[in-house]
C-alpha cells in the first residue's frame, strides 16, 4: 500500500520516477498549472496590493479531483514540479487546492531524471519557495496587466484581435528598428585585388594589403588602376614571415538561450520545436533493458555551471575514448556573461556521458536524436583540451605595393575533434587554411591578379537565432520567454517569415507606432531589461513584488487615461488585388496571415474562399513542360516549389529549382544553401557550381 503521493507536471515524467520511487509511491500529474487568472476579466485588483483571483483552469477539474482524492489516502504529499519559477508556483498552487501546510517540507527538486537524482532529492524535501513563487506572481501580474489593460484599447482603436505584451512588444520593435536600418541603408562602393601566386608546384592567394608601406582602402576604381600601376611589370618576392600558435577554446555547455540559436543554426529547428524536444529528452526516453532515463538536464536556465561530479565523469570518458592529451589539466569553469543570470541549477548537459548518441539512435525519433547529439556533443567539447593551430601571415612584396596571405593549420584537434560552435552568418572557419611552405626572399610567380568591385551590405534581417541572441545580451525576457514570444508575435501577424529571417507587416508597425506613442516605456529596452532585474532581486528575496509593481502601475495608469482620450480610431483597410473570386465573382483581397500575405474572398463572411498568392520564379516545370513553377507554403510555414498547374501535374521540390541548365547534361539544377554560400548542383549529373549571393553586386575588371 503506497503511503506518499507525488505530483508532477506530466505523464511522461510521472512514468519515469515512479518506476525510480517503487510501489510505496503514487506518482500523478497535474498537467501543468491547474489555477491562473481568469482569461474572461483582468483578474487583478491592483488597488489591493495586487492581489490576483485564481480560478481553476477549465478542464482541470476532473485532475484536480484525482489528485484530491489520491492525497487523501496516503500520509505525505510530495510537490515535484519543475526545478524553476514556473515549477515553483505550479507546487504553490498545488498546495493550496489539496489544502497542504505550506510550512510543511512537501517541495522536492531535481535537475536531472536520473534514479540517484531523483531517490537523492526524495531525501531532502524542502519548503515550497515564497520568493521563487512571487517572482513568478509577479510576472503573470505584470505582463496581465499590460495585455488586459492595452490589448481592449488596441481593439476599440485599431483593430479586433490585436494583443499587446511586455516582452512581445520590444521583441517586434527591435526587428522593425531593423527593417529601418535596411531601409535607410545607403551602400558603399570598395574594391579588393587578389593574386594567385605560385611557389614551386603551389598556388595560393595573396590580397592587396599596403601602398608605400602605408594602409590603402580602395573605394574606386581609380584607386585599383593606381594599384594596377604600380605592379605593372613588378616581381614577387616574399619580404615577411611571421609565424605563431594560437590557441582555440571550446564554447561553454549550453544554457536555454545557446541551445535555441545552435539549435536554429544547425538543426534548422524553430525555438518551440527545440524547447518541445528538450522537453521529452528531460522527462524521459525509454532505453530498454534499462528503463526510462532523462537523458538531459534541466533544459530552462542561463548558468553555465557544472557539477563537479559530471566533470569528473566527463574527464574520465575523455581520456578513455581520446587519451590524456585531450582532457585539460584541470576541469574547465565557465563565467557566466550575462551577470543577471540565475544560477539556481546547471547547464544543459547529458546525464551521462556513457550514453552516446550514436547508440541510443534506434531508440530515438530523429528530431530526439538530433538534438540529444548536439547536447552531447557541445557538454563533451566544452570539457575537452584546447585546439591549437599555428598561424601564418606572410607580406609580398610587388614594387612599391605590399600583399597578404593569412593560413592557419591545426596541429591539434582537441575539442574540434568532436565539435565546433555553428555562426549566425554560416561562414566556414578559415581553420587549415593551409598556406605553402614560405620563407623571406623566395621568389614567386604571378598567375593571376583580380580586382573585384563589391558593396558594402546592410544589417541582416534577423533569423530566429540572433533575435534570441539579441533579446539575451539586452537582458529582455528570460529563458522560458523566449520560445512563446517568437511564437505569439508571429500568431497575431506582427511579423511574417521570409526565408527564415523576421519582416515585419504593416500591422507590427502600426502597433509599433502607437505603443512608441503613448506606452514608450513598454518599448524601452533599458526599462524592460530593468524590469527583469526586478524580478530577480524578488527571487533572490532582495525586492518586494508588490513594490515592484506598484512603480510600474502608477505611471501604467496615467498612460492608459491619456491613450484612450487621445489615441485616434484607425481603420485598416484591405488591399484589393486583381484576382477575381471563382466561386461568387468578387474582388479577393490581400489578408495577412501567420505565414505571411494570402488572398481571400472580399465577401466573407458569405463566400470563404481564400488561395495563396502565385510567385513564379521564372522556371518552365521540368516535369509537364507546360507548366511554370512557382513558389508555396506548407501548412507549417515552409517554403517549397511546385507546377501551377496541380494537380494536373504534380511536381514538387523542397530545394529552388534554378532557370540555368546544366552546361553539361542540360538537366535541371536547384540551389543549395551551405557555408561556403549558394551553390546550383544538377539533378542528373555531378556537375555543381558556386554562384554570386543576389546581394551583393561584383563586377571583375
Amino acid at each position: 500500500m503506497a503511503d506518499s503521493l507525488v505530483i508532477v507536471e506530466s505523464p511522461a515524467k510521472a512514468k519515469t520516477i515512479g518506476k525510480y520511487l517503487g510501489s510505496k509511491f503514487i506518482v500523478k500529474a497535474s498537467m501543468g498549472h491547474v489555477r491562473d487568472l481568469p482569461k474572461s476579466q483582468i483578474g487583478v485588483e491592483a488597488e489591493n496590493d495586487f492581489n490576483p483571483k485564481y480560478i481553476t483552469i477549465r478542464g482541470k477539474g476532473s485532475v484536480l479531483k484525482e489528485l484530491k482524492d489520491a492525497s487523501k489516502k496516503v500520509k505525505k504529499v510530495y510537490l515535484a514540479a519543475d526545478p524553476d519559477r514556473e515549477g515553483e508556483a505550479i507546487a504553490w498552487h498545488l498546495a493550496h487546492v489539496l489544502d497542504l501546510n505550506e510550512g510543511d517540507s512537501c517541495r522536492v527538486v531535481f535537475n536531472e531524471i536520473t534514479k540517484q537524482a531523483v531517490k537523492d532529492a526524495f531525501k531532502t524535501p524542502r519548503k515550497i519557495n515564497m520568493d521563487l513563487v512571487n517572482a513568478q506572481q509577479a510576472r503573470r501580474i505584470l505582463d496581465r496587466l499590460v495585455g488586459y489593460k492595452i490589448s481592449p484599447l488596441l481593439w476599440k482603436k485599431v483593430k479586433k484581435g490585436l494583443s499587446a505584451g511586455r516582452v512581445q512588444s520590444v521583441a517586434v520593435k527591435i526587428i522593425l528598428d531593423r527593417e529601418n536600418e535596411i531601409s535607410e541603408f545607403v551602400p558603399e562602393e570598395y574594391w579588393s585585388i587578389t593574386t594567385a601566386l605560385v611557389t614551386g608546384d603551389t598556388t595560393f592567394e595573396a590580397k592587396f594589403h599596403k601602398l608605400s608601406g602605408q594602409k590603402k582602402e580602395l573605394h574606386s576604381e581609380a584607386d585599383v588602376q593606381e594599384i594596377l600601376q604600380a605592379i605593372e611589370g613588378a616581381e614577387y618576392a616574399v619580404s615577411t614571415v611571421k609565424e605563431k600558435e594560437r590557441q582555440r577554446h571550446p564554447a561553454p555547455p549550453f544554457t536555454t538561450s545557446s541551445l535555441q540559436q545552435e539549435a536554429a543554426r544547425k538543426l534548422n529547428f524553430r525555438a518551440a520545436k527545440t524547447m518541445s524536444v528538450a522537453q521529452q529528452l528531460y522527462e524521459g526516453i525509454d532505453l530498454g533493458k534499462e528503463g526510462t532515463v532523462g537523458l538531459i538536464t534541466y533544459m530552462r536556465t542561463d548558468s553555465t555551471r557544472i557539477a563537479e561530479s559530471a566533470q569528473v565523469e566527463a574527464k574520465e570518458f575523455i581520456v578513455n575514448k581520446f587519451g590524456e592529451a585531450y582532457a585539460p589539466d584541470s576541469p574547465r569553469q565557465y563565467t557566466k556573461k550575462n551577470t543577471n543570470a540565475q544560477d539556481a541549477h546547471e547547464a544543459i548537459r547529458p546525464t551521462s556521458m556513457e550514453r552516446e548518441p550514436d547508440s541510443l539512435k534506434a531508440l530515438l525519433s530523429k528530431d530526439q536524436y538530433k538534438l540529444y547529439k548536439l547536447v552531447w556533443e557541445r557538454f563533451m567539447a566544452s570539457q575537452m583540451s584546447s585546439a591549437i593551430l599555428d598561424t601564418m601571415s606572410v607580406d609580398i612584396t610587388a614594387g612599391e605595393v605590399i600583399f597578404r596571405a593569412v593560413g592557419s593549420k591545426i596541429r591539434f584537434h582537441g575539442f574540434m575533434k568532436v565539435y565546433v560552435e555553428g555562426s549566425d552568418d554560416g561562414s566556414a572557419s578559415d581553420d587549415d587554411k593551409f598556406l605553402p611552405p614560405l620563407h623571406e626572399g623566395d621568389k614567386l610567380k604571378l598567375e593571376s591578379i583580380e580586382p573585384k568591385q563589391h558593396f558594402t551590405q546592410p544589417p541582416p534581417r534577423y533569423t530566429e537565432a540572433r533575435l534570441v541572441k539579441t533579446l539575451e545580451e539586452l537582458g529582455i525576457g528570460r529563458p522560458s520567454t523566449y520560445a512563446p514570444t517568437l511564437e505569439t508575435i508571429q500568431k497575431r501577424g506582427y511579423v511574417a517569415i521570409e526565408e527564415k529571417k523576421f519582416v515585419p507587416t504593416e500591422l507590427g508597425e502600426l502597433i509599433i507606432e502607437q505603443m512608441e506613442q503613448f506606452f514608450p516605456e513598454i518599448l524601452d529596452v533599458e526599462f524592460t531589461a530593468n524590469m527583469e532585474e526586478d524580478l530577480d532581486r524578488v527571487e533572490e528575496g532582495s525586492e518586494d513584488w508588490v513594490r515592484v509593481l506598484g512603480e510600474f502601475y502608477e505611471s501604467f495608469e496615467k498612460r492608459l487615461k491619456v491613450a484612450e482620450e487621445e489615441m485616434k480610431e484607425i481603420e485598416i483597410e484591405d488591399e484589393v488585388s486583381d484576382e477575381i473570386c471563382e466561386k461568387c465573382g468578387r474582388h479577393m483581397v490581400y489578408k495577412l496571415g501567420r505565414f505571411g500575405k494570402f488572398l481571400a474572398c472580399s465577401g466573407f463572411p458569405d463566400c470563404r474562399n481564400t488561395k495563396p498568392i502565385i510567385k513564379e520564379i521564372g522556371v518552365t516545370c521540368p516535369k509537364c513542360k507546360e507548366g511554370h513553377v512557382v513558389e508555396r507554403r506548407s501548412k507549417k510555414g515552409r517554403i517549397f516549389y511546385g507546377c501551377n498547374r496541380y494537380p494536373e501535374c504534380d511536381y514538387v521540390s523542397w530545394d529552388k529549382p534554378s532557370a540555368k541548365p546544366c552546361p553539361e547534361c542540360g538537366s535541371l539544377m536547384i540551389e543549395k544553401r551551405s557555408k561556403q554560400g549558394v551553390k546550383l548542383q544538377c539533378t542528373a549529373c555531378d556537375h555543381t557550381e558556386m554562384v554570386e549571393e543576389e546581394n551583393e553586386e561584383a563586377t571583375e575588371l
